[in-house]
């Protein structure tokens, strides 16, 4: 393996607190949207594109008021995860620093334009990553974009990591392994390798490199 491809959420880190109180406050703003949306309602979403979790949390609402209020919301969560991050998941830097010397990391991850930046922004951790990309800039699958930064970046053997259904079914797509992450929020069956802590990864690519 040449290469690392890591999805975010719920992988690298849990934005979830940082994102109700963006969406709450606009939600709050919206009479036909009753009541904050909790942290359940957000899991269930976690891995799908926006469009996706706009159908989800916003049903009643017609696509043009949907994507309106999506927008809404999005614009602002990148500008609350700009000023207060995430919660990082245990080790994480510190498995990036020791892995970013050994391999090439790149980030894919079902969210909007401005998102990965954010998460660069306020921890960081821009300078482990060599590529990254989403559907907000492409308009494309996360199956697409991991084959996009594989074929920008003529990567030979890359994996990817990460934490849901979708994450496997898009390492199927671009014919890569999948590594699953078990603490974060999805659960699969199916996987080339598993781990339940993020410094777990580093048994496993150090010992691929000492073979």
């Amino acid at each position: 393996m040449d290469s690392i491809i890591f999805d975010l959420d719920g992988t690298l880190w849990n934005s979830i607190d940082t994102v109700l109180i963006a969406w709450n406050k606009i939600i709050n703003q919206d009479e036909q949207l009753k009541g904050d949306l909790t942290r359940n309602d957000f899991k269930g979403t976690m891995g799908l594109q926006i469009e996706e979790i706009g159908k989800i949390l916003f049903p009643y609402k017609s696509e043009n008021e949907r994507k309106k209020r999506l927008k809404e919301c999005c614009d602002l969560e990148t500008l609350y995860l700009e000023q207060h991050g995430g919660q990082l998941y245990e080790n994480v830097e510190s498995v990036l620093d020791t892995l970013s010397q050994q391999y090439k990391l790149y980030i894919v991850s079902n969210c909007q334009e401005g998102y990965i930046e954010a998460f660069y922004k306020y921890h960081k951790l821009d300078r482990y990553f060599l590529d990254y990309e989403n559907p907000g800039r492409t308009g494309l699958s996360k199956g697409e974009n991991i084959k996009l930064v594989i074929e920008r970046n003529s990567l030979k053997n890359p994996v990817y990591v990460g934490d849901t259904e979708g994450d496997l079914r898009a390492s199927k797509y671009a014919g890569i392994p999948f590594i699953y992450v078990a603490y974060g929020f999805g659960e699969v069956d199916e996987y080339d390798y598993v781990i339940k802590e993020f410094d777990e990864l580093l048994n496993f690519f150090l010992k691929i490199l000492s073979r």
